[in-house]
């Protein structure tokens, strides 16, 4: 059973930094792709960031390029998301996601196992 802990969230001013944590256990992620999505009110959850965990290519949203940084401990099986020059747009909750894939996708419907999420408001 895969399980993924979010952590990390919380209030910010723009320009503020946040780095969010996803705790991963119940698998052997090696071949396993992990992403960073985001559901604002009354929005679609988009995706942010991607991370294939053997190699750790990465994968951004235009809208986060740049600003964001994905990465992953392969000792601590933690995905991180760092969040720099956060802007009030950036304000949802945050949600780690794990796919038995290591093809990158980007559609959320493709993505097998998720977080409970967790909130980031950027204040402006």
């Amino acid at each position: 059973q895969v399980q993924l802990v979010e952590s990390g969230g919380g209030l910010v001013q723009a320009g503020g930094s946040l780095r969010l944590s996803c705790a991963a256990s119940g698998r052997t992620f090696s071949r396993y792709t992990m992403a960073w999505f985001r559901q604002a009110p009354g929005k679609e959850r988009e995706f942010v960031a991607g991370i294939r965990w053997s190699g750790g290519s990465t994968y951004y949203a235009d809208s986060v390029k740049g600003r964001f940084t994905i990465s992953r401990d392969s000792a601590k099986i933690t995905v991180y998301l760092q969040m720099n020059g956060l802007k009030p747009e950036d304000t949802a909750v945050y949600y780690c996601a794990a796919r038995e894939s290591a093809i990158f996708v980007t559609s959320p419907g493709r993505f097998d196992y998720w977080g409970q999420g967790t909130q980031v408001t950027v204040s402006s």
